[in-house]
């Protein structure tokens, strides 16, 4: 006969199903022998129990604690509207932590490996002028100030500036989801993305479940916080700051990255049309917008229109396109092509096990193995 645990603690029962994201009662309805569990009518066995805390994303030994544990957000969170806030959904709270795994083993890999820091990280400060840190981040790119013009399309530039930032020794992330869980989603109205400001290997997520078109902003902005060394993560709600000097500064710097003053004026004064300035600056419509918006060259109720209206015809465009596609393709992105080198060059160096490096990764076996065979050096 299976054993049976005594020692339930029901409120930590509950607070795992509400940590999880789950209404009690509909939990309850779903699963009444956890509801039983709770009342005390019954005990679970070590399964059963096992069975739950994967179902609410928590470990085991978490099911004994007297008290639920302190899971206050790692880092700066900024909320537009409403500032920084110490507490996120578990699944940004959980991407945050494999981000923060991989770094820390980069970082220590990196090192080990004698590589230098990289000496752009932190160089400017929250006084700094954006139009400065602007051109230092183009240099460091090697991107001309019209670099983007050599591209067809704005989403064409936006893979060519991931590849740049990865060649300047950055690790770009797009996930919308929890490693590779397509059941826990990453609410882009709770996270645009963060970044975790390091000298040897900064990392910048972006919530690939956003639109491109504001995908590309979000990069810049969290870029913007590499040169100026600080760690933080955002929702940029409707493509505006928190009020937050950093936060402010790192939207103007985005901004004069991607469409630079002096250029956007010339042509906003022979051409005041949004959807060919994107055309011209390689950029979405909704940076020039906010582009536009940011020089007093539209309003903010201008603006929000424009904005909601391109944000409901891509959801609607999503809602309508067929699930599924490359799983490879996909994971290229969600793990980076620099970060698979490096853990794939440890690993022939017998500096990490296979196991680790499927942690890593979040690839396990035959699909690692493709992964690094197949995909990891094509472009």
């Amino acid at each position: 006969m299976a054993t049976r645990i005594e020692n339930i603690n029901a409120k930590i029962i509950e607070w795992a199903i509400i940590r999880a994201g789950n209404n009690l009662q509909d939990f309850y309805a779903q699963n009444p022998d956890v509801l039983e569990w709770v009342n005390g009518i019954k005990k679970p066995t070590i399964k059963q129990l096992e069975s739950f805390t994967h179902k609410v994303h928590v470990p085991f030994g978490y099911m004994f604690m007297n008290q639920p544990p302190n899971e206050s957000v790692p880092i700066p969170f900024f909320r537009t509207g409403t500032g920084l806030i110490n507490q996120v959904s578990l699944n940004v709270y959980h991407t945050i932590q494999i981000i923060q795994d991989r770094q820390d083993w980069l970082t220590n890999y990196l090192d080990e490996s004698g590589y230098p820091d990289l000496d752009f990280v932190g160089k400017y400060n929250v006084n700094s002028n954006y139009k400065e840190i602007a051109n230092n981040i183009r240099t460091i790119l090697k991107l001309s100030m019209n670099w983007a013009s050599n591209h067809d399309t704005w989403e064409q530039a936006l893979d060519y500036l991931t590849l740049q930032i990865e060649e300047a020794g950055i690790i770009v992330n797009f996930n919308g989801i929890v490693g590779n869980n397509t059941k826990r989603k990453i609410p882009v109205d709770e996270c645009r993305g963060f970044v975790l400001v390091d000298k040897k290997a900064p990392f910048l997520f972006i919530n690939a479940a956003d639109a491109k078109a504001a995908q590309m902003f979000t990069l810049i902005h969290e870029l913007a916080h590499i040169w100026l060394g600080e760690t933080a993560g955002f929702d940029n709600n409707q493509m505006l700051p928190a009020n937050n000097p950093i936060e402010i500064l790192c939207d103007k710097v985005a901004a004069e990255f991607l469409v630079p003053e002096i250029f956007f004026r010339e042509k906003w004064d022979k051409k005041p049309d949004i959807k060919y300035l994107g055309k011209v600056f390689k950029v979405s419509p909704i940076v020039v917008a906010r582009r536009a918006l940011d020089l007093g060259l539209i309003s903010k109720p201008d603006f929000f229109k424009f904005y909601n209206n391109y944000i409901a015809e891509f959801k609607h465009k999503k809602e309508n396109q067929s699930s599924g596609g490359d799983f490879y393709a996909t994971a290229k992105k969600r793990i980076s092509l620099r970060f698979a080198s490096y853990v794939n060059n440890a690993v022939k160096q017998n500096h990490l096990l296979y196991r680790d490096a499927y942690n890593l990764t979040n690839l396990k076996g035959n699909t690692y193995n493709r992964f690094i065979n197949e995909y990891l050096y094509q472009l």
